[in-house]
């Protein structure tokens, strides 16, 4: 009489009771460690735990679920503030998750968040964001983060570029990713390549509300330009008479300006002879 009808009964239910074992053997660990004192033991919790690769063929096939199973786990050991150390193995843990099931997608967006927020890591978090683009190249929003944490947490404008350039070139990324492209360059200080972009979006806007969004940024653009040349000729004028213009047409009789720029809208600029200080007449974003 045969026990198992087939070859595919028998591995399942030897997988099955494979599975039992590891739990009771992972359960047996956690036991042990939990009775210890974590400040005695940094990281307890996951020295167990070995490389995605090798879990990768222990799961036979099953390596999502266990992704899923150690991702659970790792959202409830970061809860965790009494751990010593524990962003230690962060990289480590979360590169596991990656290893195990490249795909899912969440593990590099929390990992990241932790990396940067909690762990003030942000080149870790940089680093997470890469292996999620290297292993899901389709995916605009890992560079998109990258992205957003190299600009407003690290203030590395040029880098942010490069970020939002590698979503740009991914299909489906949202247009707002390119005006945010144009903000970084202008962020940077480099008005001439900001002003082409961003009359790049203004031709190519279908939608008028981002029209109006390029035309005041073009507007902002123009005048810092104007207004850092018009702050030039005023250093110019103070070195050689020792006070500020009384007016701005000064600097064009004095030479230091070939004629007066205007704004974007055709307006004269503000001049406060007091202070010296050069403004718009109008506020961009309220144009």
């Amino acid at each position: 009489m045969k026990i198992f009808k087939s070859e595919k009964d028998f591995s399942a239910i030897f997988l099955v009771i494979l599975l039992i074992l590891s739990c009771g053997i992972f359960m047996s660990l956690k036991v042990k460690t939990d009775n210890i004192s974590r400040k005695k033991i940094p990281g307890s919790s996951i020295i167990y735990i070995p490389s995605g690769q090798y879990l990768k063929l222990a799961t036979f096939g099953n390596s999502s679920l266990l992704a899923d199973l150690i991702y659970v786990w790792a959202i409830q050991y970061y809860s965790d503030y009494t751990i010593p150390d524990m962003y230690k193995y962060l990289d480590h843990i979360f590169s596991i998750i990656n290893e195990l099931d490249p795909s899912y997608l969440d593990p590099y967006d929390i990992g990241a968040v932790i990396a940067a927020y909690e762990a003030e890591d942000l080149d870790l978090a940089l680093k997470i964001l890469d292996r999620g683009l290297e292993k899901n190249p389709e995916q605009w929003l890992f560079p998109y983060m990258a992205a957003h944490y190299a600009q407003m947490i690290k203030k590395d404008h040029k880098l942010a570029q490069e970020y939002y350039k590698k979503a740009m070139n991914i299909e489906g990324v949202p247009p707002i990713v390119e005006r945010l492209y144009a903000n970084a360059i202008f962020k940077s200080m480099d008005y001439k390549r900001a002003l082409q972009t961003w009359l790049e979006i203004y031709k190519t806007a279908k939608d008028e509300r981002i029209k109006k969004i390029a035309s005041n940024h073009l507007y902002n653009l123009t005048a810092t330009i104007d207004i850092q040349k018009i702050n030039e000729a005023i250093e110019k004028f103070k070195e050689s008479y020792g006070r500020n213009p009384m007016e701005l047409s000064q600097l064009v009789r004095a030479g230091f300006l070939d004629s007066l720029p205007k704004d974007l809208d055709g307006k004269e600029y503000i001049y406060d002879s007091r202070t010296g200080e050069v403004k718009t007449p109008t506020i961009p974003w309220k144009r």
